[in-house]
């Protein structure tokens, strides 16, 4: 499983609509989703499913996207989480293939029957073209793992071991299932850490992300008083213990804590700078209009030096307890027609 660093050929988005949980909110999210699709067509192309595409173009257009990097599909959807049902790549012989995992709503808690055929139906339409796709016979969301691309795979237990996704395997069959399918020979668990708001049973791209030169960021809270503070700070603690395949300690940059981010009846919202993506040439970072922003991009710059950081505001997108990394998923070079 290459490291999401490597070469891509584009990156997946799934356009927000009013038949889903966006009904409300399309004004505030849609130009997030125009913003991504505008900086990631600066650099690769932008696939978009969307159940109508014929306005969604003009929209583009008038926003100034290269129009000519964009491909549109009219598909169904449910929501826009492409990271979880968007196709996961291996190289299998040096030859991309593209994992269709069972996506259930993150543990049966939404509808997620027009998703869960994302994959599939970009497969019969040729997008693509000769790579093959292949069904595991797993639930898994791409945003529940992270590999560097060298043999290492970090994820988390609350989410794999969740009784709604993959019941009937234990936590010794997981791993040997993730290290079959993904080429991997060192699985790190992380048994701490969350984020409120968040309905993905603690996805590992919502709070430690790899980076080049066993590099590891994540997401530490400093204030004492608020209520991550002792999840997260096990979760440090975590990190500081995990060793390399080479037995050596990881490099651990914390980001910053954003201030609290609150719903209309005062819930809280997952902001977090570890939802960043990365691209060819670039790194988007999602941002919450706080001074902390800032600082979070500086870290980001620290581990990916040479790429352009794109500050995104997704204020928008934690409405609906998602952020940056959840909304794309990449495909990585040789997986387009």
């Amino acid at each position: 499983m290459p490291a999401e660093w490597e070469e891509q050929d584009g990156v997946l988005l799934a356009w927000p609509h009013a038949d889903s949980d966006w009904r409300e909110d399309l004004p505030l999210v849609e130009p997030v989703f125009l913003a991504i699709a505008q900086v990631v067509a600066r650099f690769q192309r932008v696939l978009i499913v969307a159940p109508q595409t014929a306005p969604l173009a003009e929209r583009l257009r008038r926003t100034g996207v290269d129009l000519g990097r964009v491909s549109l599909y009219p598909l169904p959807t449910n929501d826009t989480w492409a990271r979880d049902f968007g196709p996961i790549t291996v190289f299998e012989d040096g030859k991309p293939l593209l994992y269709d995992f069972g996506f259930n709503g993150w543990g049966l808690k939404f509808a997620a029957h027009f998703d869960n055929r994302i994959t599939a139906e970009l497969d019969r339409l040729g997008v693509f073209g000769q790579c093959r796709v292949s069904v595991p016979g797993l639930i898994l969301e791409g945003g529940s793992i992270e590999s560097d691309g060298a043999g290492t795979l970090l994820t988390t237990a609350q989410c794999l071991l969740e009784a709604n996704r993959n019941p009937h395997l234990s936590r010794a069959q997981l791993e040997e299932k993730l290290v079959e399918l993904f080429g991997v020979d060192h699985v790190l668990w992380l048994e701490h850490g969350y984020l409120a708001g968040d309905d993905t049973d603690s996805h590992i791209d919502t709070l430690a992300r790899f980076a080049p030169d066993n590099t590891i960021l994540y997401v530490r809270c400093d204030d004492d008083r608020d209520e991550h503070y002792g999840a997260l700070a096990l979760m440090e603690a975590e990190l500081r213990a995990l060793r390399t395949r080479g037995g050596g300690r990881f490099r651990l940059l914390p980001l910053p804590w954003p201030k609290a981010c609150l719903g209309d009846v005062g819930e809280r919202l997952p902001a977090t700078y570890a939802n960043f993506l990365v691209i060819n040439g670039a790194v988007l970072v999602p941002t919450y209009d706080d001074p902390a922003d800032v600082e979070a991009c500086a870290v980001i710059a620290r581990a990916f030096p040479g790429r352009e950081i794109v500050p995104v505001d997704c204020r928008a997108l934690i409405r609906q307890h998602g952020s940056l990394h959840c909304v794309t998923m990449q495909l990585p070079k040789g997986v387009l027609a």
